[in-house]
C-alpha cells in the first residue's frame, strides 16, 4: 500500500462503545448523529470507532445483535455525512491495554485466540463489503514487549481469517508498548498490500499526560510548558524516522490512530503541540486520528477549547 486514501484527518470516538460503563444511556446517548455531522463539518475525512468485545459478545462468546447494531448505526451516520470509519477492537477477551480491566491470558491461550479470530470473522462478514469506506484495526495497544513475537503471529493468522470475507478491506496493525512508534520496527512484513502500520503518539508524555491520574510509571505531577517539553516539528520527524523507514522497506504506510493532549494543559499550549506534530504528519503524508471527540480527558469538543478550536482544527 502506497497511500491510505480517505484516512488523512480523523477524530476518535473514544468513550462511546469502549472505556465506559456500558449502560444503555451511555451506548445510546454519548455519541449521536449530530456529533458525526459536527465531525464532518470540522473537515475530518474519517472517524475511529473503539469497540470492546463485550459490546459484541456475551460471556460465552455468543454474538449480541444489539452491539453490532451500534456499529451499524455509526457506519450509516458516517456514510450519510461522507466520513470513512475505522472499526477498532479496543479490548478482546483475555487482553486489554488497561490493566484495571483484568483481562489476561490472551497471548498464551489458544482458546482465547480462536475466539478473537471468530469475532473478527463476524465483523468482516458484516462490514467487509465496503473497503473504500471501512477499515479494520485488529487490537488496540498491545502492551508488553514480551508479547511482540506472539502478536505478530496472531495478527497474521487473524488477517487470514478476515480475508475470507473482506479481501480488500484495509487492516491496521500496531506494535507493543501501547502502539509506540518506536516499536513499529519489530512488526513483521505486512500480510498483504492492504495492511497499514499503525502507531499512537502522546510524546513527550510528560507534557501530553501532565497530571494524568492513571499514570504511575513516572512523575506527572508537575506542570510542563510546551517549550519545556522539547517538542517541535523536528522532534517529531526524528521520532518517526525509524518507523517511516520500516514502512518504506515493506511497501506500506504509517497511520497514527491516536494522538492528543490532556485537558489539564492550557488551550494555548495544546495548540502549539498540535501545530508541531501536524508539521511532521504533513511532511511525511501520515494519516492520523486525534484522541478524542468528547470528554475522556482529551475532548476536542469540550468547552475549554472554544477559544482556540477553529485554529486547532487546522492542525488535526
Amino acid at each position: 500500500m502506497k497511500e491510505f486514501k480517505g484516512y488523512k484527518k480523523g477524530i476518535d470516538l473514544g468513550g462511546w462503545l469502549s472505556q465506559c460503563d456500558y449502560s444503555k444511556e451511555r451506548l445510546e446517548g454519548f455519541i449521536t448523529e449530530p456529533d458525526i455531522k459536527t465531525i464532518a463539518d470540522w473537515g475530518a475525512d474519517h472517524v475511529r470507532l473503539p469497540v470492546d468485545f463485550n459490546i459484541l459478545e456475551d460471556s460465552s462468546g455468543g454474538y449480541l445483535e444489539s452491539g453490532f447494531g451500534y456499529i451499524t448505526g455509526a457506519v450509516e451516520y458516517c456514510r450519510k455525512y461522507g466520513l470513512n470509519i475505522v472499526i477498532d477492537l479496543h479490548k478482546t477477551a483475555g487482553f486489554s491495554f488497561d490493566k484495571g480491566e483484568q483481562e489476561t491470558g490472551f497471548f498464551d491461550s489458544e482458546a482465547l485466540q480462536q475466539r478473537f479470530y471468530r469475532l473478527w470473522e463476524q465483523i468482516a462478514k458484516r462490514y467487509g463489503n465496503d473497503p473504500e469506506h471501512i477499515a479494520f484495526e485488529l487490537l488496540n495497544e498491545v502492551t508488553d514487549q514480551s508479547f511482540s513475537k506472539k502478536w505478530n503471529s496472531i495478527a497474521k493468522e487473524c488477517i487470514s481469517h478476515i480475508r475470507k470475507y473482506a479481501p480488500d478491506t484495509p487492516i491496521l496493525v500496531g506494535s507493543y508498548w501501547n502502539n509506540s512508534v518506536s516499536s513499529v520496527k519489530d512488526l513483521d512484513a505486512p500480510y498483504d498490500d492492504k495492511v497499514v502500520y499503525n502507531f499512537h503518539c502522546y510524546d513527550p508524555i510528560q507534557f501530553t499526560h501532565q497530571h494524568a491520574y492513571w499514570v504511575d510509571r513516572f512523575d506527572v505531577s508537575k506542570d510542563m510548558s510546551f517549550e519545556e517539553s522539547g517538542a517541535s516539528a523536528e522532534y517529531f520527524e526524528e521520532l518517526f524516522a525509524e518507523a517511516i523507514r520500516k514502512a518504506e522497506e515493506n511497501n506500506t504506510v504509517l497511520y497514527c490512530g491516536e494522538y492528543g493532549v490532556i485537558d489539564k494543559t492550557s488551550p494555548e499550549e495544546t495548540l502549539k503541540w498540535y501545530k508541531a506534530i501536524n508539521a511532521a504528519f504533513e511532511k511525511h503524508n501520515i494519516g492520523r486520528c486525534a484522541w478524542c471527540y468528547k470528554e475522556m480527558d482529551f475532548g476536542l469538543s469540550d468547552k475549554r477549547l472554544d477559544g482556540v478550536r477553529e485554529e486547532l482544527l487546522r492542525y488535526i
